[in-house]
């Protein structure tokens, strides 16, 4: 089977016949979803900036695929759930490195209050116009957690009318549409997608597998009654059903990763959120905007010993923008409420902020200042406890433009993380049982980055270097030293310092090549009986390649190479455990040919059937994309 797929790929790229090339060429981005919009060559912060093109052309099934394999993101399936993944980035570690990310949808905060990390699997990849990362800045906009930066996400907002449908290898399905109209009064849109896989690994002994589904579906509208005035609607909703089995030991793992584990789980996961929003115009340089939305949202294992979760989130945001040739700025409020209700108890999170952002354009300069202030409110009914934190954000940046192509930059940001409601509880496994703690130290960290970037047509180079000095870093300490207390605790002191490369290469009107380098170093500075390690779930050396060969301005051929350090396993605080994690090796291949109204693509990932897996500690893998998969389909457009 997977020397017939080879042979199929092969034949697309030798049937294409070598026309005439378009000329391709390279220009800056623009970074929309910050509160000030500004192009990535005149930035005072590390960008990445991926396009609706970008995301197509990767073929992806899913955000993480994307995020994983095109950037300096770092996502693996949590616990084996493909549906909720852990995501790292600059070093904050593959075990809660997700808690330092703020993630966002058309600008509303997705991230839960506890420790399930962000469900990205809800958001269609045939939706999103462009995928914009921060690093180590955006925590006067983003709020709380944007430690590590922010991640933000924007649906399109177009007449496309498009359907995709693909199947591929191990029972995988899927079908995903977008329909949209814009004109100078109206704009709306609607996407879906349903998606379905009979699975990879066993469950139990009958031949059972870790069969997985899910359904999405967004709909949004805008409306001009008045040149200064717009209005603003939409709806989504994701249902999520997974299987996923547990880990298994090394030798369970080296001897076939598709077995099962000790034990099942079965998540039903359900989301459904409504928004809304106006902007009135002022005149042309000031505007005020106001945007509101409402999620739900339920998490229940089958069986459970606890009952399903639900969660009700309210967000809401209002802000007075100016923009001028010499000044821009945002000053507003961000607030958000959220509970859960589990096993009859009721949690609260309640977050409440006033930011400022501004800009000054001189010359060939632009000067970032801005100011967030925070307050942090929790409620557990259950402990009769009301605690209240205060806390501050700040950004400053410079950019300063050599010439056209080539600039420099440098900033600074002091972000924060308040603990989530989870952190305020402790294990006991003598029991099996959870018991209030206590709260914890927010987490503090002061950013420092230095930046170049080269932007021409035919090459788009970045580079910067970052170095972060962090207090009370959040953590979960587990003894394995025999029964125990686990609890959640802080790092007094900690640091980590790295480097970023960024390079998009049009060697000719056929070849091109993209380059996404990241190494990191996370050291624990003072901590008991940990000063001087390494953070653990931390690899050194981050590496995505792709190369593009384009035969005739219809066909794209791409081989992308996803390389990633071993670092040790997510629990080894103590860096002494028996095994590592192994470094994670990932080629893969895609073939597109695209002309008029419809594009054929077909895909392999790991070509090579490496086995690659999540290590949490000795003798506990997650087997994490082991083997050959394929898809193929139809891309169709009206």
């Amino acid at each position: 089977m997977k020397n017939k797929i080879k042979l199929s790929l092969a034949l697309i790229a030798l049937t294409s016949s070598l026309n005439a090339q378009e000329v391709i060429t390279l220009k800056p981005l623009s970074v929309t979803s910050t509160a000030i919009a500004t192009d990535e060559l005149k930035s005072t912060d590390a960008v990445e900036v991926y396009t609706q093109e970008d995301i197509e052309k990767a073929h992806v099934q899913n955000v993480y695929e994307f995020l994983n394999s095109q950037t300096s993101v770092i996502t693996m399936p949590s616990y084996g759930n493909p549906f909720s993944q852990k995501i790292d980035m600059r070093g904050y570690g593959i075990g809660d490195g997700y808690q330092n990310i703020v993630i966002t949808v058309n600008g509303r905060k997705i991230n839960n209050i506890d420790m399930v990390a962000p469900l990205l699997s809800a958001i269609s990849p045939a939706s999103i116009s462009r995928i914009e990362i921060i690093k180590s800045s955006g925590i006067v906009v983003g709020g709380d957690g944007a430690n590590a930066g922010v991640i933000n996400i924007t649906t399109k907002k177009n007449n496309n009318k498009e359907v995709t449908l693909y199947g591929g290898t191990y029972g995988t399905t899927s079908g995903s549409f977008y329909l949209g109209h814009s004109d100078e009064k109206l704009s709306l849109s609607a996407s879906g997608e349903a998606q379905k896989s009979s699975g990879i690994r066993h469950i139990n002994n009958d031949g059972n597998k870790d069969e997985n589904k899910l359904s999405t579906g967004t709909f949004t509208l805008a409306y001009t009654p008045l040149s200064e005035l717009e209005l603003r609607a939409g709806a989504s909703f994701s249902r999520t059903d997974v299987l996923f089995t547990s880990s298994l030991t090394q030798e369970q793992y080296s001897d076939d990763p598709t077995q099962k584990g000790a034990y099942l789980s079965h998540q039903l996961y359900d989301t459904d959120t409504l928004s809304g929003g106006v902007s009135y115009f002022i005149d042309d340089a000031l505007s005020l905007n106001v945007d509101a939305s409402h999620e739900k949202k339920k998490s229940d294992y089958i069986p459970s010993w606890s009952g399903p979760s639900h969660y009700d989130y309210k967000n809401a945001k209002i802000s007075l923008d100016y923009v001028s040739k010499l000044l821009s700025f945002s000053i507003g409020y961000d607030g958000f409420y959220g509970e859960r209700i589990a096993s009859d108890t009721l949690f609260k999170k309640q977050n409440n902020a006033a930011f400022i952002m501004s800009e000054f354009y001189m010359d060939n300069s632009t000067i970032k200042v801005g100011y967030r202030y925070e307050t942090v409110d929790y409620d557990f009914a259950d402990q009769s406890l009301q605690t209240n934190k205060v806390l501050h954000g700040a950004e400053l940046g410079y950019n300063y433009m050599l010439d056209k192509e080539q600039s420099v930059f440098a900033n600074y940001t002091h972000s924060y993380q308040a603990p989530d409601i989870d952190r305020f509880f402790a294990f006991d496994s003598s029991t099996f049982t959870s018991y209030f703690s206590g709260p914890l130290n927010p987490m503090e960290a002061n950013n420092y980055t230095l930046g170049y970037n080269n932007i021409q047509k035919g090459n788009k180079f970045k580079i910067s270097v970052c170095y972060i000095d962090l207090k009370d870093e959040i953590y979960y300490l587990s003894d394995y030293s025999g029964p125990r207390t686990s609890i959640n605790t802080n790092i007094n002191k900690s640091h980590k310092y790295g480097v970023d490369i960024y390079d998009k290469y049009i060697i000719s009107g056929m070849w091109n090549v993209a380059l996404n380098y990241n190494y990191v170093q996370a050291i624990i500075d003072e901590e008991k009986n940990y000063s001087g390690n390494f953070l653990p779930g931390v690899s050194d050396h981050n590496v995505k390649a792709t190369l593009s060969y384009l035969p005739n301005p219809h066909a794209t051929f791409a081989l992308t190479q996803i390389y990633r350090s071993e670092a040790y396993a997510a629990d080894d605080f103590n860096n002494d455990f028996s095994q590592k994690q192994d470094a994670y090796k990932s080629t893969d291949i895609s073939v597109t040919y695209a002309k008029d109204n419809y594009e054929i693509f077909a895909k392999i990932n790991n070509l090579f059937n490496q086995k690659n897996g999540l290590w949490i500690s000795d003798d506990a893998i997650y087997p994490v994309n082991f083997t050959t998969t394929a898809i193929a389909g139809v891309k169709l457009k009206y």
